[in-house]
């Protein structure tokens, strides 16, 4: 199939709306089971100062969110957040695990929701230029390059390419980022990314189990670069403009931060 070269407001401008309600609820029940995988091997400590997201709204019930950030002793910034209209058909959901400096397994994205067409996105974030770093391209990209290869094969999926440079330069090369054109609820569709995402978390939990610690010299370098990519795929993200239509540019930054903590109260993991 074509790949899908609009940005996420051209395509949501451009369909008529649909009811995503039922396609949100199957979506976010999936987010939170992989939250809980997550809390179950990490020590997890919300960050106080996204208590004030735990939902928030316009003038009427949609849009509305919700976003809350932890962080532990292994974990960096985690990010478990939903924000859209779900009775107009924009909805997006978000998993992003940052580990701290402790080792250098990549960190884990994956973010979905409805356009109003359905879409997804799972993959692992590199830490290091993998074009040197060959070890830890075949590490841990390596295993996925057949399924990457498999899933760009299937004609009901179209390979959704971001219009803007920064984020297609912040994807792995076996990143899985699809949408699916002219659907918006396909059990079919959700039971395959569900499968997917269960895959690549216990893979990634994995890595993280097996990992060998980071020399103590290397980790503020470590930490500080973690923080750069975080803030700019933050701020760069061409979707924000989504959140300013719905909730104005104050509320936006405020979510904007919230995403790479800039407003964070606990402290860093070191």
């Amino acid at each position: 199939m074509k790949e899908t070269l609009e940005g996420v407001e051209e395509i949501f401008d451009r369909q008529e709306q649909v009811d995503s309600t039922p396609s949100f609820n199957r979506l976010w029940g999936i987010t939170q089971d992989l939250m809980a995988k997550l809390e179950a091997r990490f020590e997890l400590t919300r960050d106080p100062s996204t208590d004030v997201l735990e939902t928030y709204k316009g003038e009427s019930d949609f849009p509305a969110g919700r976003l809350a950030a932890y962080s532990g002793p292994e974990m960096d910034w985690l990010v478990h957040s939903w924000i859209g209209n779900p009775p107009l058909g924009f909805t997006n959901m978000h998993i992003t695990a940052w580990l701290g400096p402790h080792i250098d397994v990549p960190h884990l994205g994956i973010a979905w929701g409805t356009l109003p067409d359905l879409w997804f996105y799972i993959d692992y974030n590199p830490r290091s230029d993998l074009m040197i770093d060959t070890d830890s391209l075949d590490k841990y990209w390596g295993a996925q390059n057949d399924e990457f290869l498999d899933l760009r094969a299937d004609e009901g999926l179209a390979p959704f390419t971001s219009r803007a440079l920064y984020v297609r330069q912040a994807l792995s090369d076996t990143a899985i980022c699809f949408t699916v054109p002219g659907v918006n609820y396909d059990e079919e569709r959700f039971d395959q990314i569900e499968a997917l995402a269960h895959k690549r978390v216990d893979e990634w939990l994995a890595h993280v189990d097996s990992a060998t610690p980071v020399p103590q010299e290397r980790r503020a370098q470590l930490a500080s670069d973690d923080e750069t990519r975080r803030r700019n795929i933050a701020e760069r993200d061409p979707a924000n403009i989504m959140a300013v239509r719905f909730f104005g540019e104050e509320l936006t930054d405020t979510l904007v931060r919230a995403l790479w903590g800039g407003d964070r109260q606990l402290p860093r993991p070191t």
